[in-house]
């Protein structure tokens, strides 16, 4: 494996001199609305974006009337937002040698030269910004959408379509990403293009080839891209006997061990205008060998998982797409109009949600049809079953992400989502309680009277609405405006909004 490493490494005239120039800027995160005042080398807002006060990421469906909303998260040090309290010792020893490199950090770079390419990036930030802020203050008197020749957001989807379409067309205008080119096949710029995680490799592969957002000059990129592939190391280098996870550590740390040797830019802001992406189950973990990219870097991830320390004041949730064969071709299906199964899910039998479901209602209710895999006997395959429901059942297995949401949403099957610590993906952007329904795990006994407690004009809403968002969770190549591949990249834009660098 070491090997492998190396040769990836040699290709570029590494500099092997240890002591380099720290060259990192002062980094600041903050609401557009309330930007941060303090002078900590990194803050970040409470929560991303908020451009609704209405129904957040944690609440219950509007549906579920019986139980109180759960309370909201926990107050957020703005001087160490990134970093959150762990029970794990040694999770919380990396937080505290963080801070106090930060902190150092903070006073060492006072009073240096300022980096005048990197206050070229921030001005044209911080007008977009005002823009966007101008817009927040304008939607609240609900103007007419400005033109848009492809599409123009609207409707109940939305948190607020005004501020999103704005937001949208600055991020097409202005947006660059900066790939590194370092590295290997297929390690390195390449992925699966099929399968529970083809989302990994097309959208490494889409990044890659975008001519409208992809720069190949450093020094006007917003975000740069580490290429790397979580399912691709896995699958060549881990080896399933010895099982030793330190292969992630030893490929991903040396990679960008080698990229902040070779560049300035890591080290100008610690990594908060990098980011990669993931949807293996073992994403995030992979992160951890360099608590930078972990703790800092944009992580674009399937495993969207709170519980695990996703962080949506910095982190993208990034939708799971199952594309069996790798073909993207004909997945949407408007479904029967006359849907005669109330609820349907078929799925393998794992994690902590999925057998109380099974507990409940597998056998137990001719209308909610719960299999592990559709029998044989069936005269509906697994496709047509979504089609013909007017519910599909989206429960967590062993990670939170689940591909039968975009099944759903493509089958215009309303989505019924039974996940804890999910963060749901393009949140910012897309109101998921006008378009899904949420149930608790504590609700499933319930669950048939909670699904039939929608009346019917609700139902043909919610089934409305599926349609109108399944143009955003198209897998489209080349990519079409408002396609998914679009809507990942629109996230990274809010983000990088958010992230303001002191040059």
């Amino acid at each position: 494996m070491r090997d492998v490493i190396v040769r990836f490494i040699s290709k570029a005239p590494c500099i092997r001199i240890l002591a380099f120039v720290s060259l990192a800027t002062a980094v600041l995160l903050a609401l557009l609305t309330n930007g941060s005042r303090n002078l900590s080398f990194f803050s970040l807002p409470s929560s991303p974006w908020a451009w609704t006060p209405s129904s957040s990421s944690f609440s219950f469906s509007a549906f579920s009337t019986d139980h109180p909303s759960p309370p909201p998260p926990p107050p957020v040090n703005p001087n160490t937002a990134m970093y959150p309290t762990f029970t794990s010792p040694k999770k919380q020893k990396a937080v505290a040698n963080l801070v106090k490199e930060l902190n150092e950090e903070t006073m060492k770079r006072r009073g240096k030269e300022r980096d005048k390419k990197m206050e070229r990036i921030e001005a044209s930030l911080a007008s977009a910004r005002a823009l966007i802020k101008d817009a927040i203050n304008k939607s609240r008197y609900s103007p007419p959408l400005v033109e848009d020749v492809d599409y123009v957001p609207q409707g109940e989807i939305y948190r607020n379509a005004y501020v999103f379409q704005r937001s949208y067309m600055l991020m097409g205008k202005m947006l660059k990403i900066y790939v590194y080119e370092e590295g290997e096949p297929p390690l390195f710029h390449y992925g699966p293009s099929k399968d529970i995680y083809s989302t990994e490799g097309i959208f490494l592969g889409l990044i890659e080839s975008s001519h409208h957002f992809r720069t190949y000059d450093p020094d006007e990129a917003h975000v740069f891209f580490l290429p790397f592939s979580v399912v691709m190391i896995l699958q060549h280098l881990f080896d399933p006997i010895e099982r030793d996870k330190g292969v992630l550590e030893r490929v991903i740390g040396d990679y960008v061990r080698m990229i902040s040797i070779k560049y300035p830019y890591w080290n100008r802001s610690l990594g908060a205008d990098h980011f990669m992406l993931s949807c293996h189950d073992w994403g995030p973990r992979a992160t951890w060998s360099v608590h930078h990219l972990y703790f800092t870097s944009i992580r674009v991830l399937c495993n969207a998982n709170t519980s695990e320390f996703f962080n949506p004041r910095k982190d993208v949730s990034f939708p799971e797409i199952n594309l069996r064969t790798g073909n993207i071709g004909g997945l949407l299906t408007s479904g029967s109009s006359d849907r005669t199964i109330l609820a349907f899910f078929a799925g393998r039998l794992h994690g902590r949600i999925r057998p109380w479901i099974f507990r409940h209602w597998k056998d137990k209710d001719p209308d909610i049809k719960v299999f592990e895999r559709v029998p044989e006997n069936s005269s509906l395959s697994y496709k047509e079953m979504m089609e013909n429901s007017k519910y599909c059942l989206c429960p967590s297995g062993y990670e939170v992400a689940s591909p039968r949401i975009v099944e759903a949403i493509y089958a215009e099957c309303v989505p019924v989502l039974i996940s804890e610590d999910y963060i749901m993906p393009f949140n910012d952007v897309l109101d998921w309680d006008k378009f899904s329904v949420r149930v608790s795990v504590g609700e499933l006994p319930e669950l048939k009277r909670i699904l039939l407690r929608i009346g019917n004009n609700e139902y043909e809403s919610l089934r409305r609405r599926v349609r109108q968002v399944q143009r955003h969770f198209v897998v489209n190549d080349p990519p079409k405006r408002y396609d998914v591949f679009h809507m990942m990249v629109h996230s990274l834009w809010l983000r990088r909004l958010n992230l303001r660098i002191n040059a």
